[in-house]
């Protein structure tokens, strides 16, 4: 699809308010085609007056404005994610993954209701984010057409990149806020942040070249450690030092305590995008990194070796997923319903300490579900008894010897 086939045409726009919303939307209207926009609320820190947001698209050509309240939404997604545990290629917790789940199904939900047929996106041609934005849209709706500015010729004939956009912008004196000093692009949603592009495309520009915008670098944390409790069931955090919490101020609460101590801050991964390419980001998800690392020492505790190895695959399985835009299909369905039957075991208080960008056990109690217990003691506590070991040696034994005995084995 490209620009001409919009003429004339009323379409939704997946709006942020940054450089690309803005001179998108504006082009867009200069080539007769209505533009509708439509923002998720998903507590991003960046943004400090959502409502600036409306007063930028309509400067910039919006016929109409839609704001999606999904703060909940959002931290219900943040909780599942640590339920399954979903690391991309190491600490990278998929923030942005799980915010364009949420916005693109409550964008879904909210043109379904205008009557639109054709919803359009800011995200490059190079990147992972057209792939979530369009699968997830052509899952939930395939009656749905995606217009994607960053595929279109006519835009990219008109646009090289970041510069050209911010000329354009000023030429037309539209209200953005990026300058061409800015020396890297950041998208955020309550989760996190993510920082790349600009000077982080250069290998040889260090990680604490970005400034943190939810904490602090560890090493500017405080220099005393803090002790937080949280109280999880079935999976969900309820209380956190006593006080009871609803989803929101959990990730809220978690964030603020993360941030404060430099937890989850300056995250750098070189990652592998679905396209094929590899891209660089720099990472802040406090509260994901906080909550995500006291429900692992809770889990640790309930799953048997057999659930862990099936565990660890699903999770595997489920951050691919869950980046590639997939979180919908029957196989990520199939998967979150077994994820659920671990986290109905994670009942339990667990208390943790903060101290410059590590989160260290310190204990945990109440926990039914638990599987630790004194057989394992090298005292004389428990059920087991070490004479046992013997015949179970002894059986483990004949097969090692006869690997040796077969010339399998080698020094």
């Amino acid at each position: 699809m490209n620009v001409n086939d919009l003429k004339g045409k009323t379409i939704a726009f997946a709006a942020s308010g940054g450089l690309d919303s803005c001179t998108i939307t504006h082009w867009l209207t200069q080539q007769g085609v209505k533009v509708i926009c439509f923002t998720a609320d998903l507590g991003q820190p960046d943004e400090t007056d959502f409502g600036s947001i409306e007063k930028r698209m309509r400067a910039c050509g919006a016929v109409d404005f839609f704001a999606m309240p999904l703060q909940k939404e959002m931290a219900e997604a943040g909780i599942a994610g640590i339920q399954a545990q979903t690391c991309y290629e190491g600490r990278y917790w998929c923030t942005t993954p799980l915010g364009r789940q949420v916005t693109t199904k409550g964008m879904v939900e909210a043109v379904a209701k205008k009557g639109l047929k054709i919803i359009s996106h800011g995200a490059t041609g190079r990147g992972n984010d057209q792939l979530r934005f369009q699968l997830i849209a052509n899952m939930l709706d395939p009656s749905l057409s995606v217009y994607a500015p960053w595929r279109d010729d006519a835009f990219l004939t008109r646009f090289g990149g970041r510069q050209q956009m911010i000329a354009y912008c000023e030429q037309h004196g539209l209200p953005i806020r990026a300058t061409r000093e800015k020396p890297y692009s950041t998208d955020a949603n309550m989760l996190g942040l993510t920082h790349e592009s600009g000077k982080l495309e250069e290998l040889s520009t260090p990680a604490h070249f970005v400034a943190p915008e939810m904490g602090v670098w560890p090493e500017d944390a405080p220099d005393k450690p803090q002790e937080v409790a949280f109280r999880f069931e079935k999976g969900w955090p309820v209380a956190i030092d006593g006080k009871p919490v609803d989803v929101v101020q959990a990730m809220k609460t978690a964030n603020e305590l993360g941030a404060k101590h430099g937890i989850g801050i300056g995250l750098h991964l070189v990652e592998n995008r679905f396209v094929g390419v590899k891209s660089r980001g720099v990472y802040e998800a406090p509260g994901m990194e906080l909550l995500g690392t006291a429900y692992t020492f809770l889990l640790q505790l309930v799953l048997d070796r057999r659930t862990r190895e099936l565990f660890d695959t699903l999770s595997a399985y489920l951050t691919k997923q869950l980046y590639q835009g997939y979180w919908n299909d029957v196989g990520s369905r199939m998967a979150k319903k077994a994820v659920k039957e671990t986290a109905d075991l994670v009942t339990g208080d667990i208390t943790v300490s903060l101290y410059k960008g590590v989160v260290s056990y310190v204990s945990a109690s109440n926990v039914p579900h638990s599987l630790f217990s004194a057989d394992s003691s090298m005292e004389s506590d428990g059920d087991f008894d070490h004479r046992d070991s013997e015949g179970f040696l002894g059986v483990l034994g004949v097969h090692a010897r006869t690997l040796a005995k077969a010339g399998q084995i080698k020094a």
